[in-house]
């Protein structure tokens, strides 16, 4: 496969969708909910923050100061864009960074926010990347794709095998998030719906238009047709998996263990 065809039509895919992922304002003020009060004018970091739905709700939800995190400076455009509408986009400021490599000072976080970017670093990885970021009061809340049920059929097992072999079950990412020096203090699947309205709907729409202006490219396609399969399987198995956000505070008296990210496998 040619890489820089299907790097240009993976972001076509997915330039001014409303979301890069499950979620919607509803379930991101259900997560914030589930935390303590804040600090005031709480640090926010916002990883992986696309085009920012998430970002914006979040500061309507606190006073503090957001920076938004994401590598892909459209994504961030687009963000500005939304907060220009508001009265609050001073409060947030978006950076184009890479997740793995932030530019902050040890413990200077209050909370991370993390919603369906995770994945990117693997659950693991980012956990123990993002960890000494935080006060030792601090949060972080990360939805995850999940394994819900032991059971998954063939197919299912075959796709994500490709596309992200770290999925883990709810026990599991429990066990993880422990290990690596959080309390878990809370945790809720989103509902099917949460996956169609602001991410598979549009995308899905943006799919049948690229194929057809693609049908003679066997790269782009190629691109595409994993993304429209991808969606055919969660239509079928919804049942199976599903992103589970993960609500969790610095354990300050046990550091992280030495858990080898290659358990997470």
């Amino acid at each position: 496969m040619n890489e820089d065809i299907a790097h240009r039509v993976f972001f076509e895919l997915h330039a001014d969708l409303p979301r890069e992922g499950p979620g919607d304002n509803h379930f991101t003020t259900t997560a914030f909910n589930l935390l303590p009060p804040l600090p005031p004018q709480p640090r926010l970091l916002d990883l992986g923050c696309g085009p920012g739905m998430q970002t914006v709700q979040l500061a309507r939800l606190t006073d503090g100061h957001i920076t938004a995190v994401d590598l892909h400076q459209p994504f961030l455009d687009q963000l500005q864009q939304a907060l220009d509408k508001t009265d609050f986009g001073d409060r947030v400021t978006p950076l184009q960074a890479d997740m793995a490599e932030l530019p902050f000072s040890p413990e200077s976080i209050d909370l991370i926010w993390a919603e369906g970017s995770a994945y990117i670093l693997e659950f693991g990885g980012a956990l123990r990347t993002w960890r000494s970021l935080l006060k030792p009061t601090g949060y972080l809340v990360a939805s995850e794709i999940t394994w819900i049920r032991p059971d998954p059929p063939q197919p299912v097992l075959d796709f994500w095998a490709e596309e992200y072999p770290n999925m883990q079950s709810l026990e599991a990412n429990i066990t993880l998030i422990k290990g690596l020096g959080y309390l878990p203090t809370a945790h809720f699947l989103l509902p099917e719906a949460a996956w169609w309205q602001h991410y598979y709907t549009p995308l899905e729409q943006r799919v049948q238009t690229l194929q057809a202006q693609y049908a003679d490219n066997p790269d782009a396609l190629a691109v595409i047709e994993s993304h429209q399969q991808e969606m055919n399987l969660y239509r079928r198995y919804s049942d199976y998996y599903g992103y589970v956000f993960y609500i969790m505070q610095v354990d300050s008296l046990n550091p992280p263990s030495t858990l080898s990210l290659g358990t997470e496998g």
